[in-house]
């Protein structure tokens, strides 16, 4: 029973420290904020679950960084309907000099396919490497340098589009 309270409270510190960088992630995937709480919630469950084998893992964050992309792309593959997250933004302050740039790259962001998503926030958000983002997602490093690039040109077509409101100026 002690031991059981001692891991509850490993776990418990565990989410304490690391769910704000979870949540962060999980918002850039999902780009939407209600659908990042789930998506942390989820990947915490999981991780909670089998939380003796996480937390004798090399490193159990990115055990459970590699969980919570895993569970995003995992529900983009069985998403049946055609629901797209709302425009609403996280209650937090942003350090950003143009609010209007931060949405612009969001809604880019969320027309990109999942897999390209997820290497998109892997590589230049979380800022990990090819070979760390590839082993994450299961690809091989050449696969991730190609969505990459792919994936960057597509954000940049978007970015570059002139945007159609209805008004004029």
């Amino acid at each position: 029973m002690g031991r059981s309270r001692h891991l509850d409270t490993e776990f418990a510190e565990f989410v304490a420290a690391r769910s704000p960088q979870l949540y962060r992630s999980a918002y850039l995937l999902t780009t939407s904020s209600h659908a990042a709480e789930d998506l942390v919630q989820t990947a915490l469950a999981k991780a909670y679950a089998a939380w003796w084998r996480v937390r004798s893992a090399d490193d159990p964050v990115a055990y459970v960084h590699g969980v919570l992309v895993k569970s995003f792309l995992s529900d983009r593959r069985r998403r049946s309907s055609t629901e797209l997250p709302t425009a609403d933004l996280p209650d937090r302050v942003t350090t950003d000099t143009d609010p209007a740039e931060r949405l612009a790259l969001l809604s880019a962001l969320a027309k990109l396919a999942p897999l390209d998503r997820a290497v998109v926030v892997l590589r230049f958000w979380e800022d990990h490497s090819v070979a760390d983002t590839a082993a994450e997602l299961d690809l091989s490093e050449a696969a991730v340098k190609n969505r990459s690039l792919r994936a960057l040109r597509a954000l940049r077509g978007l970015l570059t589009e002139p945007q159609t409101n209805g008004s004029t100026r």
